[in-house]
Order: structure tokens, then sequence, then C-alpha cells
């Protein structure tokens, strides 16, 4: 059933058309009626018809000057026009502005009627089915444009095809490619399902065709790994105006995945090209200069690593045992030290990043009870924020306040327990403060406590005194210090916060049963550390 709508200021012309026909037994519905320009834009607003009858001659807003208006606002609606005048120059204009036919009032029956309506009804089909055959080119077009970026033989001859199929880039002067890259797409998408993946680029190709507007002279497609391409069509003779109008429109892409999807993206624009044949050679232009600092420097022979060392890993995970945020912070610099002169998605930058990330995602899960702690799982569950990072150097510090808080976590669940809140408030304090100066003088002023108070009741709820404690947590950090191999007894008992090694060999073996040489010995350690 077709919707339409009667626009006239005559009333009698209104009566007339209710009733030339029946109009429902011949699949249309006179869905509304208006008098005036105004009020029929706000009715085919609201009631969305898909023809409109309306008249030449009205107060107001004439017929010709809303028929323009209508082919403005609302192009998929046919418009009939009806005029007591048989004048040519309104039938120009009203032909011109897309009107369907013209007919004279004074002639009009339901034959005549009926004969427009169908023939209204009839270019409608032959729009939807345009419309439904340039959606189906548009996607092989992007398809095809797809297989040309990503050098499959042949695809230029058949992009061209279907371009020329359709009747499109007629006018264009020249062409060009960009590529634009979601910064840390590797990193964003490790812990993401297919489905999930390849809804993210979905929602990023949307946003960016809907930003550019109609296709195919602004197109996008993806190419892969977070990797997207746009081309443009341009009808202007300047290349310096095309280069802009490319830069403009890029950059705005940019502000727009930022907006509304925060995704950092970076972009490159290649060279001007004059047929869609050369759109490769342009496209990896793009490429090159947006992965150009990848690349090996002349005269260099070094090459950014991908992952940590055996050694590295060990040195963070011990680190994080102790509590040591020196330790974390050495083995995180270590591992971007080769990586500062890289781009933010480069290959190397994102499998460093991931490396580190997955070790303090394994500390949380097995040193943070995250049972019936949805608000903890959340805390760590932090590869969204990785979108927004857009330089190396914003990743590695988002990577230190990310284990700074993994630290704080880890110390507050060794803390925790069965103490009432001034004892475990002073064993974070040890376990902060253990490896320098401590004693209960400082804890007690730190929390405004009673120096003997404090002590009483830290002995009756951890069952040890204060000196006690904190050697234990000097001993059991010293134990795994000579666990690694990394450093002598000596070296280990400055680290651990003894004043002189006598007083550490001595404590050491009063917890431990042992010396710390006969304990690094039963290890297996190697000699060369004692």
């Amino acid at each position: 059933m077709y919707q339409v709508l009667l626009v006239d200021d005559e009333p009698l012309v209104h009566h007339h058309l209710r009733t030339v026909l029946d109009w429902r037994t011949q699949g249309f519905d006179l869905c509304g009626e208006a008098y005036e320009g105004e009020k029929a834009l706000q009715m085919i607003d609201r009631l969305r018809p898909q023809i409109v009858i309306l008249d030449v001659n009205m107060q107001g807003m004439n017929g010709i000057e809303l028929n323009r208006t209508i082919r403005e606002r609302y192009p998929s609606v046919k418009t009939i026009m009806l005029s007591s005048y048989d004048d040519y120059d309104y039938v120009r204009d009203c032909l011109r502005n897309g009107a369907v036919d013209y007919l004279l009032k004074h002639r009009l029956d339901a034959e005549q009627l009926m004969g427009v309506l169908r023939k209204a009804a009839r270019e409608m089909e032959e729009d939807l089915e345009d419309q439904r055959r340039k959606l189906g080119n548009l996607s092989e077009f992007r398809e095809r444009l797809g297989q040309i970026l990503r050098g499959k033989p042949g695809a230029d001859q058949e992009l061209e095809g279907v371009a020329r199929e359709s009747g499109w880039f007629q006018d264009t002067v020249c062409y060009v490619a960009a590529a634009m890259q979601i910064s840390s797409f590797l990193l964003l998408t490790e812990s993401r399902s297919d489905v999930q993946t390849n809804r993210l680029v979905q929602q990023a190709l949307d946003l960016m065709q809907q930003t550019l507007g109609a296709p195919p002279e602004r197109t996008v497609t993806y190419v892969e790994n977070g990797r997207i391409a746009a081309v443009f069509a341009f009808k202007e003779r300047s290349e310096q105006a095309a280069v802009s109008e490319a830069e403009r429109l890029m950059n705005h892409l940019r502000h727009s995945l930022e907006m509304f999807l925060n995704l950092k993206c970076t972009y490159t624009i290649g060279h001007l090209c004059s047929n869609l044949s050369k759109l490769e050679s342009s496209y990896r232009a793009a490429e090159q200069a947006l992965d150009a600092s990848q690349q090996r420097q002349p005269g260099s022979e070094h090459t950014a690593r991908v992952s940590l060392t055996i050694e590295e890993q060990k040195h963070l995970l011990l680190s994080m045992e102790n509590l040591d945020r020196e330790g974390v912070r050495e083995v995180i610099a270590s591992a971007f030290k080769d990586l500062r002169q890289q781009p933010v998605h480069a290959q190397a930058v994102q499998l460093i990043v991931r490396e580190l990330l997955s070790i303090g995602e394994k500390a949380a899960r097995k040193w943070v009870p995250f049972a019936g702690d949805g608000e903890a799982r959340n805390r760590f569950s932090v590869r969204e924020d990785l979108g927004r990072i857009g330089s190396v150097d914003g990743l590695e510090q988002w990577l230190y306040a990310y284990y700074e808080e993994l630290l704080d976590r880890l110390k507050r669940e060794r803390a925790a327990g069965h103490h009432s809140r001034h004892v475990s408030q002073v064993i974070l304090l040890i376990l902060e403060k253990y490896p320098s100066y401590i004693t209960l003088e400082l804890a007690a002023g730190a929390i405004g406590l009673n120096p003997s108070y404090l002590s009483r009741i830290f002995k009756e709820e951890t069952g040890m005194t204060f000196s006690e404690y904190v050697n234990r947590v000097r001993i059991d950090a010293s134990c795994k210090l000579l666990e690694s191999g990394r450093y002598s007894v000596k070296q280990v008992s400055v680290q651990v916060g003894f004043s002189t090694y006598n007083y550490f060999f001595k404590v050491f073996k009063e917890w431990t049963g042992m010396t710390p040489q006969a304990y690094v010995q039963k290890m297996g350690v190697s000699d060369s550390v004692k």
C-alpha cells in the first residue's frame, strides 16, 4: 500500500480527489491532507508518505518551491503537480525538479489520476531496484578495493570494471589512498573472540563511512591487523586542493574514532594518482610512511626485540613477589629502551606490552583472590584503556601505573586477614618500608598511636613483636633473592634492609636453621653468587 499526501489550498479539490476513486482498492492510501506548504513539510516528516500530490499555486510557499524543497529533503518521495493553468514554464520547472507528472485540475478524472499514480509507483520500484544494484556494486567495489590494497593480482581490472558498470568516477581527475592504523589493535583484541574483533572493526568502518558521507567517491575498506584504507576521488584539477581535502578528511576520521569509539589512530596519505589501477601504489606509499620508523636505520645492525628475556621475566616476578617497585620499573624501562623510536602500532611494541601485561594479569590471578570480588577483577581487566593511548611513551607510563596499582593490591592482600585496622596499617607500612629503616616508633607515629599500645596489640594479633615481624619479612624476601641467583649474599643483606652483614647472618640462621651459604647450596644456586 503506497501512502499518498494531498497538498492544496482549495477544499473543493480535496473533496474531489478523495471521492474520484476508491484509493485503497487500487493499492493507495490517502494518509493525510494539508492546505499550505509549511504544514505539508511537517506532515511529510511525520507521516513519511511515498507520493505527494501538490498544487502549483498556493498562498505562502507555492508548489514549485515546495516541490524543490521536497526534492532536497526527501529525495525518495515522488511528487505529482496539480494546476489550473496549462503553462509550459510551470511544467518545465516542475519536471526539472523531479515531479513525476503535471496534471490539470479541470481535466482530472479517475483514469488519468490512476495512470499517474501507477507511473509514480513504477518509478519508486525502479529506484529501489537501482539502489539495490548500486549497493551490491558498492559492496563489490569495496571488496575489490580491499583486494587491490592487499596485493591480489588482477583486482585492479575487476575494480575498474565495477566502476564502469556503475557509471562511477566519470568526472574524476585524480585519486589518493590513505592508511589508518588503530594504534593498539593487537592489545585490544588479544582477549576478544573473532566475533568481538569483527564487531569492533565493523563499528570503526561504519563510523568512518558515516563521517565521510556517501561512497564511492569517499570509501573505506578494511585491510588487516587493525589497518583501514581510505580512498578519495577528486574532481578538482588542483593537486594542492586535493591533498588538503584528503588531509582534512583523514584528520576528521581520526577525531571521530577517538571521540566515539575511544580508539587512538594514526594515518598517512599516499601520493595522488590518475586512475584506479594505481591506487595500490598510492596506498603502499602511505603504508611505508606510516611504518617508516619501524625500518632499521642505515648503518645499524640493531633491530627491536619482540619479547622479554628469561632473566627479565624472572626479575619481574621476583620484584612483584617482594613488592619491589623499583625492580618492576627497572624491568619495564629495560624492555622499552629499544622501543621508544618505534611507532606505537609496531609489532615489537605491541608484543612487548602484551607480554608485560600478561605477566601482570597472571600474577593478579595467582596472588589476588578474585572470587566474589568483581571490582578487583574489573580493575585488572583494563585492556580497553589501551585504545586511548597513542604513543610508545604513553604505553610505558600506563604500564608503570598498572603495576603500581597491582603492587598496592598485593600489599593490601598480604596485610589483610583478621587484623584490626591499626595492625593492618602497620603491616602495610612494613611491607613497603622493610628494605630501608623502619622502627616501632616510626610506625606508631605514622598511624597516630602510642608506641607501647601499638606494641601490645601488634603482638596480640600477629603472635610476634614488631621487630620479629620485620625480620621475618626481610628473611622471606632474602630467600627469594638468593633463589633467583642474581645477587651475592652480601648484596642481598643490603637489599632487604639489614644494617650489617653479621646481623643478617645471625637473623637468617635463626629463622631458617641454616646459614645463607648453606641455603644457597641447598637451592642449587651457582657458587658465583655467594
